[in-house]
């Protein structure tokens, strides 16, 4: 029923509106409202990017110059976090965890899409339960031998496995790395057999091939072309599909021996499956601009790397490919399974 106090209320509501104070008056308290005002802006409070591998390998570096430069344009600390393990799956499954929100990043890797083709008990799926924002960077693996293998080019060393079968040793990373499937693509494409040393890490493959203990490997340009130039290993290709600035005097395997040959690493950028859209794109529209600016491509390319943004729609069907060819590789090498 209408009284006297309802239709002072209705007054008192009218007058607000016409002042512009309505939204106040539905905001429980000034300082709830102040929070809704500030969430639809995107980003209004600190960014992570977590790197799932330990400090100062490539995926870190690159955290770390996109982080600096992204925190300057959304005027938010964006903080670099590393959570290493388990062939990056710690930090992987770190991410998943996460809020749906855009403010927790994955830097992912090639092992990103190995994984779960690799091992049997993998807590996520790649196209499931991530959204990539961007492609980040490429690079090449180098086709490296000791100096005392008989061997100029790669031709040669196909030849001379061809009459050793399972005694010429190649070195990885570990089982299951990209350096190692790398080689067993080699090895099918060229119809020879290797025999694998898998290390744990890439600095003990270089140490124990300039000491002539292992004959091969696929080492990351940053690593090993410092030791080609210097004359500790011979540089044989590079394992890209076109030739690289940094490496130039070296042919590609597919131009060498193997068309049609290719094996590249890669980082990118992602984050958990149902992150807001408009969110997503701003992250992609900053990755893709930081990637460009001048000092950071002269930066990445002094690392042995090349920058390589894209469009979020570019990066899923990456995603989708690189599955597809390491899956293939890992059933062909008898790999698919292991613990």
């Amino acid at each position: 029923m209408w009284n006297a106090d309802t239709t002072a209320g209705l007054r008192m509501l009218r007058i607000a509106c016409a002042l512009g104070a309505l939204p106040w008056l539905l905001c429980a308290a000034p300082r709830d409202c102040a929070a809704q005002t500030k969430s639809e802006t995107f980003p209004s409070r600190p960014l992570r990017i977590v790197v799932p591998y330990p400090p100062g390998g490539g995926a870190d570096i690159l955290a770390r110059i996109v982080s600096q430069h992204m925190s300057d344009t959304f005027a938010q600390p964006v903080i670099t976090e590393n959570r290493g393990g388990a062939g990056s799956m710690i930090g992987i499954e770190y991410v998943m965890k996460a809020p749906a929100d855009g403010y927790t990043l994955l830097i992912a890797t090639t092992a990103f899409v190995i994984n779960p083709t690799l091992y049997k008990k993998v807590n996520y799926a790649p196209l499931r339960d991530f959204a990539p924002v961007s492609l980040g960077i490429r690079f090449p693996y180098l086709l490296v031998v000791h100096p005392s293998l008989p061997v100029k080019t790669v031709k040669d060393l196909i030849a001379l496995a061809k009459t050793r079968p399972g005694q010429i040793t190649f070195a990885s990373s570990g089982t299951g790395q990209a350096n190692h499937l790398a080689g067993e693509m080699f090895k099918d494409a060229a119809g020879i057999d290797l025999l694998h040393v898998p290390y744990k890490g890439g600095g003990p493959v270089l140490t124990d091939m300039m000491g002539g203990q292992v004959s091969m490997t696929f080492g990351t340009v940053l690593q090993t072309l410092p030791q080609v130039r210097a004359g500790r290993l011979r540089g044989l290709a590079v394992s890209s599909a076109k030739r690289v600035s940094f490496a130039a005097d070296l042919p590609t395997i597919a131009e060498a021996a193997l068309p049609g040959f290719e094996a590249i690493g890669w980082y990118s950028f992602a984050v958990t499956t149902g992150t807001p859209a408009a969110a997503a794109a701003k992250l992609n529209q900053e990755v893709v601009r930081i990637l460009g600016l001048p000092a950071v491509k002269e930066r990445l390319l002094e690392l042995g790397t090349e920058p390589h943004p894209s469009s979020i729609e570019e990066a899923q069907r990456f995603y989708a490919s690189e599955l597809a060819r390491w899956s293939k590789v890992v059933l062909r090498a008898g790999l698919k399974g292991s613990e």
